[in-house]
């Protein structure tokens, strides 16, 4: 059995559906139909009874594929609180419940669900933005680059 800890979770085991192989860095490990996987996790992780844990919370969100930026806008508290529920697991039983119902809409394609994630991680991309000025021989030009900014998954 794996302890299948790579998905961010500390609670899953893997009895099968997995291959060891030895890498550079030492043993790595290679698992069949992943995004099934993570799906049925996440499906289990909303149905179950009781608050979710932050890394359940963390999960869900990055299962959605949204920052915790992104989350909090939408939740209607700062990015602290996010990542504090995160790293803590006391998450209030109102942001609890609603991301289980943002997961379960997104989960099933909920299209107006993710057009309204998707404007609040445009409008994050587009703070994120930088413009940088160049000097040449016929005046400034200017051009817009993203700033490389954490990852969703943070």
């Amino acid at each position: 059995m794996h302890h299948y800890t790579e998905c961010g979770l500390d609670n899953v085991w893997l009895a099968n559906g997995y291959t060891t192989q030895s890498t550079a860095y030492g043993p790595g490990i290679s698992v069949a139909h992943a995004d099934e996987l993570l799906a049925l996790l996440a499906q289990r992780i909303v149905g179950k009874p009781g608050r979710l844990s932050g890394k359940e919370f963390r999960f869900l969100r990055v299962q959605m594929g949204i920052s915790q930026a992104a989350l909090a806008r939408a939740q209607g508290v700062s990015e602290q609180a996010v990542s504090l529920w995160e790293r803590h697991g006391k998450v209030p039983k109102a942001n609890d419940a609603l991301i289980r119902l943002c997961y379960l809409s997104h989960a099933q394609g909920d299209e107006p669900l993710r057009k309204a994630f998707h404007r609040v991680m445009e409008v994050e991309r587009l703070i994120h933005q930088k413009i940088v000025a160049t000097a040449g021989p016929k005046g400034w030009k200017s051009t817009v680059e993203e700033e490389a900014t954490q990852p969703v998954a943070s």
